[in-house]
């Protein structure tokens, strides 16, 4: 019944922990246990999903052609975009400061990891891993994505049976992943009740009245990337009207709206592209499949602004160093988001622990959570299909693949 939805399920817990947290906050304490589980099932996802997510995406191109003559210009397009969502996301929550100042009882300033001063030689040595399996055991996402796509490009190369065999195996366990973390999401009314109960018994009900400017915030910077940004590349790069453009594709929109889900928007997507956006197939048939799986720009926004706020209602004063990790990890994190709907919050938990942000603020920000997926989702999509008509312009014809 959709009486019994996981949205209205979630929403009931989230009510029924803040009357608790008001009214009987005593247990709020013993009951967070089952928040800290909901988080660590959440955690235990992050660093096998990422890879899969990476590696089955580069080896879905086929050839390594593909990539030299596609893959490049399309992971160029992705990374860009993406690296513009964080940016209007951290612009936009440093000029509102949603949570800033916000005096709740119970939360005190956080303790933050000394984080490195950035420089460009600490970067490039952090991008390339020493050791692999280290970087598996330590969560390091820069370095798992980066040699996520460097033996993904190697496999393109070998035998094609042995390459079949490899793309099977990590085809199959990236499902099996996909399919663990609906598991998970459909524990989200357990662990927002115990990460509620607990915040609003220890906080007080002050820290719930702050959401609506992190809520704001967000739309802004989403409405700024789909209106503003992705509009200006297509009229600089893809010489078309991208309001037309929008018209012509808004379909799709609408229902990554309603279904939260970049996957199950696909098929649409493409459809559309092809029909009314005048996409060539081949281009169509890459760019979109690969987009709904490593491209997020609305989830990349949404994760640098949350990340922020919950920094600020932590009382963390985030230095330069930390905003280039969460601006770097939410930007190549959104790579590894799956595709299906809360995925995002999958991805939140890497983020903040890449700044010393307190996890349990996850539990907060649930509130708004689910109006914010559907509309950052069709943001996603929205950039999927800017840049199948931008590459379209640039691809004359892909080679066949052997």
């Amino acid at each position: 019944m959709r009486l019994f939805s996981l949205e209205n399920l979630t929403f009931l817990s989230l009510v029924l922990a803040v009357l608790l947290g008001i009214y009987i906050p005593d247990y709020g304490e013993h009951l967070k246990i089952f928040g800290d589980i909901f988080l660590n099932l959440l955690k235990m996802i992050i660093v096998p999903l990422v890879f899969t997510s990476v590696f089955t995406a580069i080896l879905g191109l086929g050839d390594i052609t593909k990539f030299r003559n596609l893959g490049l210009k399309a992971l160029l397009y992705y990374f860009s975009t993406t690296a513009m969502a964080v940016m209007t996301g951290l612009v936009i929550v440093n000029i509102l400061q949603p949570g800033k100042g916000v005096q709740v009882n119970g939360i005190q300033p956080a303790e933050v990891p000394k984080v490195e001063e950035f420089s460009l030689t600490n970067l490039l040595l952090n991008l390339i891993p020493s050791n692999p399996f280290q970087s598996f055991a330590e969560g390091k996402v820069l370095q798992i994505i980066v040699f996520a796509i460097f033996i993904g490009l190697a496999v393109l190369v070998i035998d094609k049976f042995k390459q079949e065999i490899i793309k099977n195996f990590f085809e199959g366990f990236n499902d099996a992943l996909i399919q663990l973390t609906k598991w998970v999401i459909l524990m989200t009314p357990i662990g927002v009740f115990s990460l509620v109960y607990y915040l609003i018994s220890n906080a007080g009900v002050e820290v719930l009245i702050s959401l609506w400017k992190y809520a704001l915030a967000v739309v802004l910077g989403l409405l700024i990337h789909a209106f503003i940004n992705l509009p200006l590349l297509a009229y600089i790069f893809g010489r078309y009207n991208p309001f037309k453009y929008f018209l012509q594709v808004r379909e799709a929109l609408l229902i990554a709206f309603s279904t939260a889900s970049s996957a199950a928007t696909l098929p649409v997507s493409m459809e559309l592209a092809q029909e009314k956006g005048k996409v060539k197939k081949e281009v169509a048939g890459f760019v979109l499949p690969l987009g709904a799986t490593i491209n997020m720009d609305g989830t990349a926004l949404y994760e640098s602004i949350a990340a922020v706020f919950i920094a600020n209602i932590y009382g963390i004063e985030l230095s330069f160093s930390q905003m280039l990790t969460i601006f770097l990890t939410a930007t190549l994190a959104s790579i590894g988001a799956a595709a299906i709907p809360g995925a995002g919050l999958v991805m939140l938990t890497l983020v903040l622990s890449s700044a010393g942000i307190p996890l349990e603020g996850i539990g907060l920000i649930i509130a708004v959570d689910r109006f914010l997926d559907m509309l950052r989702t069709a943001i996603n999509v929205w950039g999927d299909l800017n840049g199948a008509k931008i590459l379209n312009r640039f691809v004359t014809s892909l080679p066949h693949q052997r």
